[in-house]
């Protein structure tokens, strides 16, 4: 006798409910990487010494962390206001028009394919049990996954912002002053690449292509602060 399906057996494994905490991340990481590393070459570039480029490297880690962390707060504070105003907007007008509401998401259920009955029955039975979730879900697109979290955004970016950063500031403080650029420049377009192909890879995408599209742009923001630090330096010898 063949065994009965269990509803419990099919399990399915998203990526969407990552989007939040990953893309805070891999901005912290990535911000954290060139933008310390970019400090270190320009400053270990102008010819200062060990002392001069582990402080600037240190004050960059530390006000770099704050600055993402207080970023991201506020702005995905303002994400979950704005979600707040939408919410208060859509249960105002359940309580004002619920015959108009129940027509509106009728309409929606029609244009994903539904026919017009099957829509209709559909719409009732969510107004009756949950109106302005159903409204708030297929309506706007807001749901438990997508939800705005201000101090998950602000905690992640600023541990992955200080982890990112320590990768260029490790590598300076070890390396000789006459390798210490090409030292740096090397670990932050390696910890680019990397960061790259991890992002891609916890988000289902090209690896190559999540590594290509963060090392040119690193590549470039080195070259530049590269030749800045060396044109400073060159002018105040």
């Amino acid at each position: 006798m063949p065994a009965r399906s269990s509803p419990f057996r099919h399990r399915e494994s998203h990526r969407s409910g990552r989007t939040g905490w990953l893309r805070a991340s891999v901005l912290g990481a990535n911000d954290g990487i060139l933008s310390t590393g970019a400090l270190l070459l320009g400053v270990a570039s102008a010819e200062a010494s060990r002392s001069a480029v582990l402080t600037a490297g240190v004050a960059g880690l530390v006000a770099g962390a704050a600055s993402m962390a207080m970023g991201e707060y506020v702005s995905v504070s303002s994400q979950k206001d704005a979600e707040r105003a939408e919410r208060a907007v859509e249960a105002g007008e359940l309580e004002r028009d619920p015959a108009g509401e129940l027509t509106e998401l009728t309409g929606i259920y029609e244009a994903r394919g539904l026919s017009k009955e099957l829509a209709a029955q559909v719409a009732e039975q969510l107004m009756a049990t949950d109106a302005l979730g159903a409204h708030l879900r297929d309506e706007l697109g807001q749901n438990e996954v997508t939800r705005a979290r201000p101090f998950e955004a602000a905690w992640t970016s600023f541990f992955s912002f200080a982890l990112g950063a320590v990768i260029p500031l490790g590598v300076a403080a070890l390396a000789s002053d006459a390798l210490r650029g090409l030292a740096v420049a090397i670990a932050t377009f390696v910890g680019l690449l990397g960061l790259g192909a991890l992002a891609a890879r916890l988000g289902g995408a090209s690896i190559a292509r999540g590594s290509l599209r963060v090392g040119i742009g690193g590549a470039a923001a080195l070259a530049l602060t590269f030749v800045v630090g060396t044109i400073f330096g060159t002018t105040v010898s």
